[in-house]
Protein backbone atom coordinates (compact mmCIF):
# COMPACT_ATOMS: atom_id res chain seq x y z
CA UNK A 1 0.00 0.00 0.00
CA UNK A 2 1.32 3.59 -1.07
CA UNK A 3 1.76 5.08 2.58
CA UNK A 4 1.95 8.79 1.29
CA UNK A 5 -1.90 8.72 -0.27
CA UNK A 6 -3.37 12.05 1.50
CA UNK A 7 -6.67 11.04 3.33
CA UNK A 8 -9.48 13.15 4.34
CA UNK A 9 -11.88 12.12 6.92
CA UNK A 10 -14.87 14.40 7.80
CA UNK A 11 -16.36 14.35 11.35
CA UNK A 12 -13.05 13.24 12.86
CA UNK A 13 -13.60 14.76 16.55
CA UNK A 14 -14.83 11.69 18.20
CA UNK A 15 -16.07 8.12 17.70
CA UNK A 16 -16.20 6.38 14.29
CA UNK A 17 -14.57 9.41 12.60
CA UNK A 18 -11.80 9.52 15.34
CA UNK A 19 -10.94 5.73 14.86
CA UNK A 20 -10.66 5.85 11.42
CA UNK A 21 -8.74 8.91 11.32
CA UNK A 22 -6.04 7.35 14.24
CA UNK A 23 -6.38 3.71 12.11
CA UNK A 24 -5.48 5.51 8.52
CA UNK A 25 -2.78 7.74 10.16
CA UNK A 26 -1.45 4.65 11.91
CA UNK A 27 -0.80 2.51 8.64
CA UNK A 28 1.42 5.73 7.23
CA UNK A 29 -1.08 8.09 5.62
CA UNK A 30 -0.99 11.72 6.17
CA UNK A 31 -4.58 12.46 7.56
CA UNK A 32 -6.60 16.13 7.77
CA UNK A 33 -9.23 14.95 9.83
CA UNK A 34 -12.33 17.71 9.93
CA UNK A 35 -14.25 19.58 12.63
CA UNK A 36 -17.58 22.08 12.78
CA UNK A 37 -15.12 24.23 14.94
CA UNK A 38 -11.54 25.63 15.58
CA UNK A 39 -11.33 23.82 18.49
CA UNK A 40 -12.33 20.64 17.73
CA UNK A 41 -9.88 21.11 14.75
CA UNK A 42 -7.32 21.92 17.55
CA UNK A 43 -7.76 18.60 18.92
CA UNK A 44 -7.68 16.76 16.09
CA UNK A 45 -4.28 18.79 15.17
CA UNK A 46 -2.87 17.85 18.51
CA UNK A 47 -4.07 14.21 18.95
CA UNK A 48 -2.79 13.44 15.05
CA UNK A 49 0.34 14.94 16.08
CA UNK A 50 3.21 14.47 13.14
CA UNK A 51 0.36 12.07 11.04
CA UNK A 52 -1.93 14.84 10.18
CA UNK A 53 -4.05 18.42 10.72
CA UNK A 54 -7.13 19.45 11.98
CA UNK A 55 -9.18 21.36 9.71
CA UNK A 56 -12.65 23.01 10.50
CA UNK A 57 -14.92 22.59 7.86
CA UNK A 58 -19.02 22.07 7.92
CA UNK A 59 -20.34 19.74 5.31
CA UNK A 60 -23.65 21.16 5.31
CA UNK A 61 -21.94 24.95 3.66
CA UNK A 62 -20.98 25.14 0.25
CA UNK A 63 -18.69 27.63 1.58
CA UNK A 64 -17.07 26.03 4.56
CA UNK A 65 -16.48 22.82 2.18
CA UNK A 66 -14.68 25.18 -0.48
CA UNK A 67 -12.12 26.93 2.06
CA UNK A 68 -11.34 23.48 4.43
CA UNK A 69 -10.17 21.63 1.02
CA UNK A 70 -8.09 24.70 0.31
CA UNK A 71 -6.67 24.17 3.39
CA UNK A 72 -6.50 20.66 3.23
CA UNK A 73 -4.49 21.12 -0.18
CA UNK A 74 -2.15 23.63 0.81
CA UNK A 75 -1.23 21.56 4.22
CA UNK A 76 -1.03 18.38 2.57
CA UNK A 77 -1.86 18.15 -0.53
CA UNK A 78 -4.23 16.89 -2.44
CA UNK A 79 -6.83 13.90 -0.92
CA UNK A 80 -6.69 10.73 -2.39
CA UNK A 81 -8.67 8.74 -0.02
CA UNK A 82 -11.83 10.31 1.35
CA UNK A 83 -14.03 9.05 3.95
CA UNK A 84 -17.33 10.93 4.18
CA UNK A 85 -18.65 10.31 7.61
CA UNK A 86 -19.82 13.19 8.92
CA UNK A 87 -23.59 13.18 9.81
CA UNK A 88 -26.55 13.72 11.86
CA UNK A 89 -29.45 12.60 13.62
CA UNK A 90 -32.46 14.78 14.24
CA UNK A 91 -34.60 12.25 15.75
CA UNK A 92 -38.82 12.02 15.77
CA UNK A 93 -41.37 10.15 15.05
CA UNK A 94 -42.54 11.26 10.89
CA UNK A 95 -45.95 12.56 12.49
CA UNK A 96 -44.55 14.92 14.65
CA UNK A 97 -41.31 15.64 12.37
CA UNK A 98 -40.79 18.99 11.47
CA UNK A 99 -39.51 20.31 8.33
CA UNK A 100 -35.79 21.89 9.73
CA UNK A 101 -35.50 17.87 10.94
CA UNK A 102 -35.90 16.29 7.90
CA UNK A 103 -34.40 19.03 5.79
CA UNK A 104 -31.12 19.60 8.02
CA UNK A 105 -30.44 15.38 8.10
CA UNK A 106 -30.54 15.65 3.96
CA UNK A 107 -28.56 18.42 3.83
CA UNK A 108 -25.68 17.26 6.05
CA UNK A 109 -26.02 13.44 5.40
CA UNK A 110 -26.36 13.27 1.72
CA UNK A 111 -25.80 16.62 0.04
CA UNK A 112 -22.90 17.36 2.14
CA UNK A 113 -21.92 13.59 0.38
CA UNK A 114 -22.75 15.50 -2.97
CA UNK A 115 -20.22 18.53 -1.90
CA UNK A 116 -17.16 16.88 -0.71
CA UNK A 117 -17.01 14.05 -3.92
CA UNK A 118 -17.85 16.53 -6.62
CA UNK A 119 -14.70 18.31 -5.64
CA UNK A 120 -12.52 15.79 -4.95
CA UNK A 121 -12.61 13.61 -8.16
CA UNK A 122 -10.73 15.79 -10.37
CA UNK A 123 -7.35 15.32 -8.71
CA UNK A 124 -8.06 11.36 -8.12
CA UNK A 125 -8.89 11.12 -12.08
CA UNK A 126 -5.57 13.07 -12.51
CA UNK A 127 -3.85 10.39 -10.39
CA UNK A 128 -5.63 7.35 -12.04
CA UNK A 129 -6.29 6.04 -8.22
CA UNK A 130 -9.03 7.08 -5.64
CA UNK A 131 -10.69 5.79 -2.47
CA UNK A 132 -14.20 7.22 -1.66
CA UNK A 133 -16.14 5.20 1.59
CA UNK A 134 -19.03 6.47 2.60
CA UNK A 135 -20.58 5.89 6.36
CA UNK A 136 -24.02 4.36 5.82
CA UNK A 137 -25.58 2.79 8.83
CA UNK A 138 -27.42 -0.48 9.52
CA UNK A 139 -30.74 1.30 10.25
CA UNK A 140 -30.23 2.20 5.95
CA UNK A 141 -31.69 -1.51 5.85
CA UNK A 142 -33.22 -2.39 8.86
CA UNK A 143 -35.27 1.08 9.54
CA UNK A 144 -35.84 2.47 12.92
CA UNK A 145 -38.78 4.18 14.37
CA UNK A 146 -38.14 7.24 15.10
CA UNK A 147 -35.47 7.75 12.51
CA UNK A 148 -37.54 8.12 8.93
CA UNK A 149 -34.94 11.01 8.07
CA UNK A 150 -31.79 9.71 8.74
CA UNK A 151 -32.79 6.11 7.29
CA UNK A 152 -33.64 7.53 4.05
CA UNK A 153 -30.21 9.47 4.58
CA UNK A 154 -28.26 6.63 4.65
CA UNK A 155 -30.29 4.54 1.79
CA UNK A 156 -29.32 7.68 -0.11
CA UNK A 157 -25.67 7.18 1.07
CA UNK A 158 -25.80 3.80 -0.35
CA UNK A 159 -27.62 4.80 -3.84
CA UNK A 160 -24.90 7.29 -4.19
CA UNK A 161 -22.26 4.81 -3.91
CA UNK A 162 -22.99 2.64 -6.02
CA UNK A 163 -24.06 4.67 -8.42
CA UNK A 164 -20.71 7.14 -8.49
CA UNK A 165 -18.61 3.90 -8.89
CA UNK A 166 -20.14 3.24 -11.98
CA UNK A 167 -18.91 6.45 -13.02
CA UNK A 168 -15.53 6.49 -11.92
CA UNK A 169 -14.49 2.96 -12.04
CA UNK A 170 -12.50 2.90 -15.29
CA UNK A 171 -10.15 5.56 -13.40
CA UNK A 172 -9.08 3.16 -10.36
CA UNK A 173 -11.57 4.82 -8.17
CA UNK A 174 -13.18 2.72 -5.94
CA UNK A 175 -16.49 4.02 -4.30
CA UNK A 176 -17.89 2.04 -1.52
CA UNK A 177 -19.52 2.47 1.79
CA UNK A 178 -19.44 1.33 5.07
CA UNK A 179 -22.49 0.25 7.51
CA UNK A 180 -22.17 0.47 10.57
CA UNK A 181 -24.18 -1.45 13.59
CA UNK A 182 -24.44 -0.11 17.01
CA UNK A 183 -20.72 0.61 17.73
CA UNK A 184 -19.66 1.03 21.71
CA UNK A 185 -19.15 5.24 21.52
CA UNK A 186 -20.45 8.04 23.43
CA UNK A 187 -23.80 7.46 22.26
CA UNK A 188 -24.39 4.26 22.96
CA UNK A 189 -22.69 5.04 26.83
CA UNK A 190 -26.01 6.76 27.74
CA UNK A 191 -28.22 3.68 26.83
CA UNK A 192 -29.70 2.57 30.03
CA UNK A 193 -29.02 -0.94 31.35
CA UNK A 194 -32.45 -2.78 30.71
CA UNK A 195 -32.31 -1.00 26.88
CA UNK A 196 -28.61 -2.48 26.30
CA UNK A 197 -29.55 -5.92 27.90
CA UNK A 198 -32.52 -5.72 24.63
CA UNK A 199 -30.27 -4.91 22.08
CA UNK A 200 -27.22 -7.19 23.23
CA UNK A 201 -29.86 -9.69 22.66
CA UNK A 202 -30.41 -9.21 19.08
CA UNK A 203 -26.47 -9.11 18.11
CA UNK A 204 -25.46 -13.27 17.39
CA UNK A 205 -22.01 -11.31 18.48
CA UNK A 206 -23.36 -10.63 21.63
CA UNK A 207 -21.42 -7.14 21.64
CA UNK A 208 -21.90 -3.46 20.22
CA UNK A 209 -18.42 -3.26 18.37
CA UNK A 210 -15.63 -0.85 18.65
CA UNK A 211 -14.41 1.80 16.40
CA UNK A 212 -11.24 0.56 15.78
CA UNK A 213 -13.33 -2.28 13.72
CA UNK A 214 -14.94 0.18 11.51
CA UNK A 215 -11.28 1.78 11.57
CA UNK A 216 -9.52 -1.01 10.25
CA UNK A 217 -12.17 -2.09 7.85
CA UNK A 218 -11.51 1.67 6.37
CA UNK A 219 -7.87 0.97 6.35
CA UNK A 220 -8.40 -2.29 4.14
CA UNK A 221 -10.75 -0.43 1.62
CA UNK A 222 -8.10 2.03 1.52
CA UNK A 223 -5.77 -0.09 0.44
CA UNK A 224 -4.74 -1.57 -2.81
CA UNK A 225 -5.84 -4.92 -1.93
CA UNK A 226 -9.16 -3.78 -2.06
CA UNK A 227 -8.97 -2.33 -5.33
CA UNK A 228 -11.28 -5.00 -7.23
CA UNK A 229 -13.99 -4.06 -4.77
CA UNK A 230 -16.51 -0.98 -5.36
CA UNK A 231 -20.02 0.10 -5.15
CA UNK A 232 -20.49 -2.16 -1.94
CA UNK A 233 -21.55 -1.45 0.58
CA UNK A 234 -19.37 -3.65 3.91
CA UNK A 235 -21.92 -4.43 7.14
CA UNK A 236 -20.12 -4.45 10.17
CA UNK A 237 -22.97 -5.09 12.88
CA UNK A 238 -22.05 -8.12 14.47
CA UNK A 239 -24.74 -10.14 12.72
CA UNK A 240 -27.47 -7.71 14.11
CA UNK A 241 -28.59 -7.08 9.92
CA UNK A 242 -27.11 -9.13 7.52
CA UNK A 243 -29.85 -8.89 4.39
Amino acid sequence: MNSERIVLVTGASRGIGAAIADALAAAGHPVAGTATTQAGADAIGERLGETGIGVVMDIADDASVEAGLKAVDEALGAPLILVNNAGITRDNLLMRMKPEEWSQVMETNVTGLYRLCRRVLRPMMKARFGRIINLSSVIARMGNGGQTNYAASKAAVEGFTRSLAHEVGSRSITVNAIAPGFIETEMTEAIAEGQREQLLARVPLGRLGDAGEIGATAVFLASDGAGYITGETIQVNGGLHTA
